[in-house]
C-alpha cells in the first residue's frame, strides 16, 4: 500500500521556509558562504538569568516528568502578573491563561479545536503562514482579507460579504504585523472588529507576538485593554521574539475562558504541555528584569537602520518597519518583472543571500520581499553588497 496525503494536506505548498532551507543547502553544496535572513529565527542569545533558571530547575528532578498540558500555576500567574504590567489587564491565570508549546503551535490548535469542516476563517494577506495553513488543515476554509500598501496594510472589514460574515467562525488579527510590520496607530481596527464580533458571533484570535518588539518609542496595545474584549478575544504571545527563545518552544495564550477551556481540551489529547523546566525558566523571563527586552529592540532598531541604509545605496528603497525583526519592501526597480519566488531562488542560488518572497506569505504579498534582521551589522552589510551585485546583474 502507497501512504497518500489526506485532500487537507496535499492542498497546501511545500512550507515556505523548508522550500528556503532546501535551496540553502543547495547553494551551500555549490560552494556559496550563505547569509541566511530567511526566517524570523532570532540569533541573539536568550537572557542569563533565564538560562542560569533552566539550569537551576534541571537539577531538580520533579521537572524531568511528565508536564501537564495546562501549565504550571506559578507559570500561569506570572503570565497574568506580565499582563497587568503591561496592559493593565487583569486575568484569571485558572481560566483565562493557558501557555503553549510555542504560539505557532496553539494557533493552528485553537482551529482545530473550534472549528468544523468548511466553516470560515477571516484571514489576512499576506499573514503569517499558520494562519493560513492551520485553517486548511482544520478542514475550516479561509477567507481573505487583502492587506494593501494604500491602506497601511489593515484589512478594511467593509469590504467582507454580508455572506461571508454571517458564516465566519474566527477573525484573526495580527498586529504588530509579520510579514508587513505594521502598526497600529490607533484601536480603532481593533474596536471596528470587536464590533464586528458581536454583530456576527466569531472570535477574534489576536497574534501579539511582536508586541514588544517596537521602535522608535511606538508601543504596541493589546486587543484585551478595549473593554468586553474579554468575552470576544484570544489574544496569543511568545517568548520567541520577546526574550529570543525560539528554539524552546514556549508561548501563550489569554483572554476568553470558554476558547481557551476548548483549546485546553484538545491540547489534553494530543501533548503532554511544555517541559517543567522550560516553564520555571519561562516564570523568570517574565518576573526577572526586562533591560533586556529594551536592549533588544535598540539592537534590531540599529540593524533596521543600517539595513535600510545599505539597501538604499544599492539602489533598493525599503521602508523603516516601527516594529517586528523584518523589513517588507516592494522589490527592486530592476526587478520589478520578476515574480518574488523567482527574485528569492536566484539571490540565494547566484549570490548566496536568503530572504523571504512576498508570496510565501499569501498571494497579496506578491511583489514583494521580507528580510529578517537576524545577524550583526556587518553581516548585514554583506548581505546589501551582494543583492546590490545581483541587481546590477538584471540590468
Amino acid at each position: 500500500m502507497k501512504p497518500t496525503p489526506s485532500k487537507k494536506l496535499a492542498s497546501l505548498p511545500p512550507y515556505l521556509f523548508v522550500q528556503l532551507a532546501k535551496l540553502k543547502a543547495q547553494a551551500e553544496a555549490a560552494g556559496q558562504s550563505v547569509i541566511d535572513l530567511g526566517q524570523g529565527s532570532p540569533d541573539l542569545p536568550s537572557p542569563a538569568n533565564v538560562v542560569e533558571a533552566l539550569k537551576a530547575a534541571v537539577d531538580q528532578p520533579w521537572t524531568h516528568r511528565y508536564p501537564q498540558s495546562g501549565g504550571l500555576p506559578a507559570l500561569r500567574t506570572a503570565i497574568a502578573d506580565w499582563y497587568r504590567h503591561r496592559f493593565k489587564v487583569t486575568l484569571d491565570p485558572d481560566t483565562q491563561v493557558l501557555p503553549l508549546v510555542g504560539s505557532k503551535e496553539g494557533l493552528a490548535h485553537l482551529f482545530m479545536a473550534l472549528l468544523e469542516p468548511h466553516q470560515t476563517v477571516l484571514v489576512p494577506s499576506p499573514c503569517y503562514p499558520v494562519h493560513y495553513n492551520g485553517v486548511v488543515l482544520a478542514g475550516g476554509k479561509p477567507y481573505l482579507m487583502p492587506l494593501s500598501e494604500e491602506m497601511g496594510f489593515l484589512p478594511d472589514l467593509r469590504k467582507i460579504p454580508p455572506a461571508v460574515a454571517k458564516n465566519a467562525k474566527i477573525m484573526v488579527l495580527n498586529y504588530p504585523n509579520n510579514p508587513t510590520g505594521a502598526v497600529l496607530e490607533s484601536n480603532l481596527l481593533l474596536e471596528d472588529a470587536l464590533n464586528f464580533s458581536q454583530k456576527h458571533g466569531c472570535l477574534i484570535a489576536y497574534d501579539n507576538a511582536y508586541s514588544e518588539l517596537t521602535f522608535d518609542s511606538y508601543r504596541a496595545p493589546s486587543i484585551l485593554q478595549i473593554p468586553g474584549a474579554v468575552d470576544r478575544a484570544v489574544e496569543f504571545h511568545s517568548f520567541s521574539k520577546t526574550y529570543s527563545m525560539a528554539g524552546w518552544r514556549i508561548g501563550f495564550v489569554v483572554g476568553n475562558a470558554e476558547a481557551i477551556a476548548h483549546l485546553a481540551k484538545f491540547k489534553g489529547f494530543l501533548d503532554y504541555g511544555i517541559p517543567n523546566f522550560i516553564q520555571q525558566a519561562a516564570v523568570e523571563a517574565l518576573h526577572g528584569p526586562q533591560d533586556y527586552v529594551s536592549d533588544l529592540c535598540r539592537t534590531y532598531q540599529h540593524r533596521r537602520d543600517a539595513m535600510v541604509k545599505a539597501l538604499g545605496e544599492v539602489g533598493w528603497e525599503a521602508p523603516k518597519s516601527r516594529a517586528t525583526m523584518y523589513l517588507w519592501a516592494p522589490l527592486p526597480k530592476k526587478a520589478r518583472r520578476m515574480k518574488s519566488l523567482k527574485f528569492a531562488e536566484r539571490l540565494i542560488l547566484e549570490h548566496g543571500v536568503v530572504i523571504s518572497p512576498g508570496v510565501g506569505f499569501g498571494p497579496h504579498g506578491e511583489g514583494y520581499m521580507r528580510i529578517s534582521l537576524i545577524a550583526p551589522e556587518e553581516q548585514l552589510a554583506e548581505a546589501a553588497g551582494r543583492i546590490g551585485a545581483f541587481l546590477d546583474r538584471l540590468k
